[in-house]
């Protein structure tokens, strides 16, 4: 895992890990970046698919009702193929143009 900090969000890149090994890496590791918006990058990596992803739906759904957001970044699948909890992005701007939206939605009160 490769943890990069911005103003906007914590990117976390998975480059060499498979999605089993990151996610139970990322499991361990989670209450250091409950308070962050986080990026999870797959951008890099090979043969995910959906069933990985779901995995992290928990964790998503926890984040989101600490007042967080939470991105993942796929260019392999579909981004309508997933719950609307769990949002998926090809791209690191997509991703953080949607941390911005919500950290604006939540200013608002929304």
């Amino acid at each position: 895992m490769i943890i990069e900090k911005t103003d906007i969000a914590t990117v976390i890149r998975n480059e060499k890990l498979s999605i089993l090994d990151f996610f139970s890496n990322f499991s361990k590791n989670y209450a250091k970046f409950k308070n962050e918006n986080l990026i999870l990058d797959f951008s890099k990596s090979k043969g995910v698919d959906k069933e990985n992803i779901l995995l992290f739906l928990p964790i998503v759904k926890q984040h989101k009702n600490n007042g967080r957001s939470i991105v993942i970044i796929l260019n392999e699948i579909e981004a309508d193929n997933f719950p609307d909890e769990i949002i998926v992005v090809p791209t690191l701007v997509e991703g953080i143009d949607i941390i911005e939206m919500e950290n604006i939605e939540r200013d608002l009160g929304f």
